[in-house]
């Protein structure tokens, strides 16, 4: 049964009282809190804990919600996560009848969306990124290699991924430039230097670590959900011309490294489970530390829309985080199978996520198929790769029998490359 809040919630609205996203806002006091959403409502958690709602729940920091990141509430753990989703479900539900705590935090705690500045929701740790989708996989490997072998002899066996770069990790609404950096142009005898030609997004979800290990400790893919505590959208901005150039042989680096996007809100696995589904059948058969069972993917919209400057939005993307051969499980499992360690805080992002039309291709690279099939926009330009000034939406949401869970936006607006 769908639930009710006092609290007005639009319709097709991302955030129904089912969602309770985490993110951490600048509220118009001035004040860095973490916050959950209602509609078009931002909660401030301190505020509640301040008026004790939260007082019987032990949470041993009085000062958890008063961070200017998500990771000291992250790291407390699911049992506790699930006991303050249910308390702000009680007091924001239909029904509440404690009338003197609603009139207070109808006084104290609420803010209008429009009237708080989102901000970083976690402290990056570390960061990993993943190739997941046997669609996108498949085409890169059309585009560069051999289209009868496009996938290399690894990638049904593990889930291929590497290390990302934190420090450059921004939240929505950021400005990217465009990186500079040596490329090879067709046909040219030696590598030039100037800014990317070819500024790509790629269409991705990424997971946050809930628990820390040590050195020497593996996560089983059985228990890997144990330690993710939600996702977030995620834009790995790349440098298709610097990529092709510097990835032999150890992978992306400059192409990689300028600038990559999150949405600020945390959805959390709990506001996701009516959305599971079933992954792609694996063949051949994982090896035993990177078998799951039940419904590990989750049914998932994602859209990617370019925005000229002064122009209007034009979709040029439609596709579903259910597609990703290898689930969140695996990935987990054999990020640490070797012993890694890992952090709460840490990042995991799923490699673009493509579906099996081309309006699902998950970046310019595959939906231009390397710029020989250019998107014509509603302004009459045409794109064959991100111009700068354009900016780049992604939005997510799941949605099934009446109950929609959305990720809001993440957005990014790239700016020209700077003068060296």
């Amino acid at each position: 049964m769908k639930l009710e809040s006092w609290i007005e919630i639009p319709e097709n609205c991302d955030f129904p009282l089912e969602n309770l996203p985490y993110g951490i806002a600048k509220l118009s006091n001035e004040k860095t809190v973490a916050v959950t959403r209602i509609g078009d409502t931002i909660i401030d958690l301190q505020s509640l804990s301040a008026l004790n709602v939260f007082s019987d729940l032990k949470i041993a920091n009085a000062d958890i919600f008063n961070q200017p990141v998500l990771n000291n509430f992250i790291e407390l753990g699911k049992d506790l996560h699930v006991k303050v989703r249910e308390r702000l479900q009680e007091i924001f539900g239909i029904g509440s009848n404690n009338t003197e705590l609603t009139e207070k935090i109808k006084q104290y705690s609420l803010y209008a969306a429009d009237g708080v500045k989102m901000l970083m929701p976690v402290k990056v740790t570390d960061y990993t990124d993943f190739y997941s989708s046997i669609e996108h996989a498949t085409n890169v490997g059309k585009m560069f290699r051999d289209p009868a072998n496009a996938l290399l002899p690894n990638w049904k066996h593990l889930p291929v991924g590497y290390h990302g770069r934190a420090s450059s990790i921004v939240v929505s609404g950021s400005e990217i430039h465009r990186p500079n950096g040596q490329t090879m142009p067709q046909g040219a005898e030696k590598p030039v230097f100037g800014p990317s030609k070819m500024f790509d997004f790629e269409l991705e979800m990424a997971f946050v670590v809930s628990k820390t290990t040590q050195l020497g400790e593996s996560v089983k893919a059985s228990e890997a959900e144990d330690y993710i505590f939600g996702f977030l959208l995620f834009n790995d901005l790349s440098a298709r011309d610097i990529q092709s150039w510097e990835y032999v042989p150890l992978g992306p680096f400059l192409s990689k490294n300028f600038g990559s996007v999150v949405s600020p809100w945390i959805v959390t696995l709990e506001a996701l489970e009516p959305f599971r589904v079933k992954g792609p059948i694996q063949e051949p058969e994982v090896l035993p530390y990177l078998k799951t069972s039940g419904n590990r993917n989750f049914d998932i919209n994602l859209e990617v829309l370019i925005q000229p400057e002064h122009g209007e939005e034009n979709l040029v993307c439609s596709s579903n985080f259910r597609y990703m051969y290898w689930n969140i499980c695996q990935q987990l499992a054999h990020h640490t199978v070797n012993g890694c360690n890992i952090t709460t805080g840490d990042l995991y992002a799923s490699g673009t996520i493509s579906g099996p039309e081309p309006g699902s291709y998950g970046s310019m690279l595959e939906l231009t198929w390397r710029g020989t099939k250019p998107i014509q926009l509603s302004d009459g330009s045409e794109r064959k790769f991100i111009h700068d000034h354009d900016t780049i939406i992604i939005r997510g949401y799941s949605e099934k029998n009446g109950l929609r869970i959305g990720f809001g936006e993440c957005v990014v607006k790239v700016k020209p490359a700077r003068e060296l």
